[in-house]
């Protein structure tokens, strides 16, 4: 038997025997009756994109066909293209809203869908839960009603928004692009080049089995990209995932640079020409809050889902949002995370002065901060379960320190006194419980996550 339709973190994201076909009609239907029905944008323009899968471009014209059928003009582009930049197409041109086929670092056997409505910025619940609720076989109206279909090149447009973003001149500066053949191939890459910037290429092919590795940019699987760095002498790799909406950096002293100093050098670059709060998620590094304060800045927390990250930058109209998984959006662009604009701006970054040295500037400044996470297999239909009963047995003492508080916006974040914490929460992707600790040294991290596991593993 199929699991249900759901749209967990990200959209709707399943193994090929259950994201088949038919089903991803049955997502169509339910979109443009959405549309129809709460937007009352019956007959305006959808746009549908794809990554680079074996089976994408197949499901993305289902889908152009159920919404053509039901009375929508449907873009689509001729290629597998970059979330972000479908995302900003939507907003920029005022569409209904639109489709993505993608499940951005998963494995090949798998796939997935989300839509991103009028402004750009990732679905909320809301607007999930009533897409859901709508699931039907397509249900096609009379042939004279039916709207168009017409391919169109998306990514022109948005590079010329994102080299007003990024005003720099790059001609000193060598880069080692890793697209782990996914949809940033020829297009992040190529917006670099313009820049002036050198740039030598890895995995920037299309392979539908990405190499036969996840293309998910992380420490373990990026190892290609730190040898190629280090032998091109160049200043600065960087990586896109599968969707290229996640960005990695390399450097040549560090190697893989964690998420969270990216994210801390970010906004400490950013913070150089103008001003305003971060948003960052209950996973992401305490660093952030610091370099805020020491420029009168706030920071404002968030569950982990780029969608809350979005939400809270329109509210406080941040400067900077991300995630330690590696999403980040900036003011002035569409609110959802965009691996291609990163590029360019880590590409600033670095032509301003290296990385490695603004990194360590600000541990020198703000103190030495490490992270890691570990995750434990865990039914979905358990999870709520498992996060009452450890409620029930939260304890006052963490690997030798106190509790001072426990944050419950995503899970449980429990603070401790020395400055360092541990967070247990569900994936949202996975049938899995996620455990995350940040401390002063990778020793204090390691024992962090021993504790954790300790705690959550009794419990599943």
């Amino acid at each position: 038997m199929d699991t249900p339709i759901s749209f967990g973190t990200d959209g709707w994201r399943a193994t090929l025997d259950e994201f088949t076909s038919p089903r991803v009609r049955i997502v169509g239907q339910a979109i443009a009756d959405y549309l129809r029905e709460v937007e009352d944008r019956a007959g305006e323009t959808v746009a549908v994109s794809y990554d680079a899968r074996e089976t994408s471009r197949g499901f993305a014209e289902d889908l152009c066909r159920v919404l053509a059928a039901n009375g929508f003009d449907v873009l689509i582009p001729e290629r597998d293209t970059p979330t972000p930049v479908l995302a900003w197409t939507i907003a920029d041109r005022d569409l209904a809203g639109g489709l993505m086929i993608t499940a951005s670092h998963n494995p090949p056997e798998y796939n997935g869908v989300k839509f991103i409505p009028t402004d750009g910025a990732p679905a909320l619940p809301e607007v999930t839960d009533e897409i859901e609720s709508r699931l039907a076989d397509p249900d096609p109206r009379p042939e004279d009603e039916h709207g168009v279909v017409r391919e169109q090149d998306f990514v022109a447009p948005y590079a010329d928004h994102v080299f007003d973003l990024v005003e720099s001149d790059f001609t000193d500066l060598s880069v080692v692009y890793d697209a782990m053949h996914g949809s940033g191939r020829g297009v992040t890459d190529r917006l670099l080049e313009e820049t002036g910037a050198s740039v030598e290429r890895l995995h920037c092919e299309r392979d539908p089995e990405f190499g036969g590795t996840p293309p998910e940019p992380d420490a373990d699987h990026l190892q290609e990209l730190v040898t190629a760095v280090r032998e091109n002498d160049a200043d600065i790799g960087i990586a896109n995932d599968g969707d290229a909406d996640r960005i990695a950096i390399v450097t040549p002293d560090r190697g893989f640079l964690d998420e969270n100093l990216f994210f801390a050098a970010l906004y400490d670059y950013l913070l150089e020409a103008d001003s305003g709060p971060a948003v960052r998620t209950v996973s992401t590094t305490f660093l952030i809050d610091r370099i805020a304060e020491a420029h009168g800045e706030e920071v404002h927390e968030t569950p982990v889902g780029f969608k809350w990250v979005a939400q809270a930058m329109a509210e406080y109209d941040a400067l900077v949002g991300g995630e330690e998984s590696g999403g980040f959006a900036i003011r002035g662009h569409v609110r959802e995370k965009d691996g291609v604009l990163m590029a360019l701006l880590a590409a600033a970054v670095a032509a301003e002065r290296p990385f490695d040295e603004r990194v360590d500037d600000l541990l020198d400044e703000f103190g030495e901060i490490h992270q890691n996470k570990i995750s434990l297999a865990c039914p979905d239909d358990e999870k709520e379960r498992v996060l009452a009963d450890l409620e029930a047995e939260l304890p006052e003492e963490v690997a030798g320190r106190d509790v001072e508080d426990v944050v419950t916006k995503d899970g449980f974040k429990i603070l401790l006194e020395d400055g360092s914490w541990l967070l247990v929460r569900p994936s949202g992707t996975e049938p899995k419980m996620r455990v995350y600790a940040e401390a002063e040294s990778d020793e204090r991290v390691n024992d962090l996550l021993v504790a954790g596991e300790e705690l959550v593993e009794p419990l599943i």
